[in-house]
């Protein structure tokens, strides 16, 4: 029998409205760019639509600008890892702007892989909303 070959489709990337990580409805674009004005609270990433991958695993990496963590150290890249549980599933990666902006502001590079493959990256820069 022929493998299914997996279709993935960035549907959007920019700015968007504010996530509920509860919720399994994603957030609201509210302007492709990449180049994201950003205050706190600024939420921004990228929307993949996913098709024929049900039961793959599905990881991320986000490497973002070198700001101090709880520790007081170098925070390294966020990652992750979901499976996938429909054959049309829709997938947010992105992040959300906390206190102090100053160290947010930059280049935040994102990475999705299907099995290790990738399947998606975007790099979006940050700068400051108010100057």
């Amino acid at each position: 029998m022929a493998k299914k070959k997996i279709e993935v489709e960035m549907y959007s990337y920019g700015e968007y409205t504010a996530w509920d990580r509860d919720s399994k409805a994603l957030p609201k674009l509210l302007d492709i760019t990449n180049t994201i004005k950003a205050d706190i609270g600024t939420e921004f990433g990228y929307v993949l639509i996913i098709k024929k991958a049900k039961g793959k695993r599905l990881s991320f990496r986000i490497e973002h600008p070198p700001f101090k963590g709880d520790n007081g150290k170098v925070a390294p890249p966020f990652t992750g890892e979901y499976f996938i549980r429909t054959n049309n599933y829709q997938f947010f990666l992105g992040d959300s702007i906390w206190e102090p902006l100053y160290d947010k502001l930059g280049s935040w590079k994102l990475y999705t892989y299907i099995d290790g493959e990738l399947i998606a990256s975007k790099d979006l820069k940050l700068i400051a909303k108010h100057i």
